[in-house]
Formats: structure tokens, sequence, C-alpha cells
């Protein structure tokens, strides 16, 4: 089964399969996540609140390349 994603996840750090944090949840839209891969602290702060929208150094994880979502969002090893 594939992890899905929704706005609760907006201000959740993204982790590779190794655990290696790679940014947080800017914004969720339609299955897919712009992460921010270099958050400043208001930016974290801003995510939390449901402020935080995508930018241009963002970048997209989408539905299928997720192995867990739950307090952190957790990629698959074999993208």
């Amino acid at each position: 089964m594939t992890a899905t994603l929704s706005d609760d996840e907006v201000g959740k750090t993204v982790i590779d399969a190794e655990g290696k944090e790679l940014g947080i949840v800017a914004q969720v839209d339609g299955g897919r996540a712009a992460v921010d891969p270099n958050p400043s602290v208001a930016e974290h702060v801003l995510a939390k609140v449901g402020v935080e929208g995508e930018d241009e150094e963002d970048y997209v994880v989408t539905e299928d390349m997720l192995e867990t979502v739950g307090e952190d969002i957790v990629l698959r090893g074999e993208l």
C-alpha cells in the first residue's frame, strides 16, 4: 500500500531511506509535496501554521516515492 499525502504533512521533515534529513514539506497539492531543502527557522514556523508555500528552490516528492508517512516522511530506498 502506498502512503498518501495530505495537508496534514505540511511542516513535516522529509527523510531519505538512510535517515538523512532532506527538508520540510512546504505545500501538498494533488498527491505531491513541495519540499524546501533549506528551510529557515521562519519557514519552519510558517509551514507549521500553513502559511508556507512552494517556491523555486523546492523539489517535488510524489506518493509513489514514499515508504511511510508519520511524524516524519520517509522516502523509499529504491528511488
